[in-house]
Parts: structure tokens; sequence; C-alpha cells
């Protein structure tokens, strides 16, 4: 959040606080595109559409690739790899299934 701050450092009320939050955090989800997560948004992520849109991205880089291939030198392009796993605060190591029924 403090890089997305343009206003002053503090904010002149709590609703004015909420509200800059509010829009933040609206943007951060659904908006910013993250390298870590394949470009895709935590929305996207969160609500299991990343495996649909990287599908479309291929298919619109597949469509550009056949239409001027000289533009990709070393390889037709293709996007991002999506992770196995996404984290916060990943664990040092995976539960075994004794702890996890617990």
């Amino acid at each position: 959040m403090k890089h997305r701050l343009v206003e002053s450092s503090r904010l002149a009320s709590i609703e004015k606080g909420r509200a800059f939050c509010r829009k933040s955090f609206a943007w951060y989800d659904h908006e910013h595109r993250q390298s870590g997560i394949g470009l895709m948004t935590p929305a996207a992520v969160h609500y299991g559409r990343a495996e649909e849109i990287n599908e479309g991205r291929a298919r619109v880089l597949d469509a550009a690739h056949a239409l001027t291939p000289e533009r990709f030198v070393l390889r037709p392009p293709r996007p991002p790899e999506l992770p196995k796993a996404a984290w916060i605060n990943k664990p040092d190591s995976e539960p075994d299934a004794e702890e996890v029924a617990h």
C-alpha cells in the first residue's frame, strides 16, 4: 500500500483511510498482475480462473506468432508458467498427516 499512496502520508480521517484502503485493495486484488503468480491478479488465482486465462493468453500468442513469426526470433511466444502454489508466508515445511488430523 505504501507505494500506491499518492496523497499525504497521513490521511485526514478514519473515513478517508477506509476509502483509501477499499480502493487500494480492489486495485491490488483485481487489477495488479504479479510476476510471482504468472502475471495473474490475486483474484484470478483465488477464484480458480488462472488456467482459463492462461489458455486464452496462449491462443492470442499463437495467433500473433502465426501472423508475424519473424517477430519471435528465439522461439514462439508463450504465457508465463503458472506456479504450483502461491504463498504469502510459506511454511518452513509441509505438515505431516498427523498434524493435519489435529
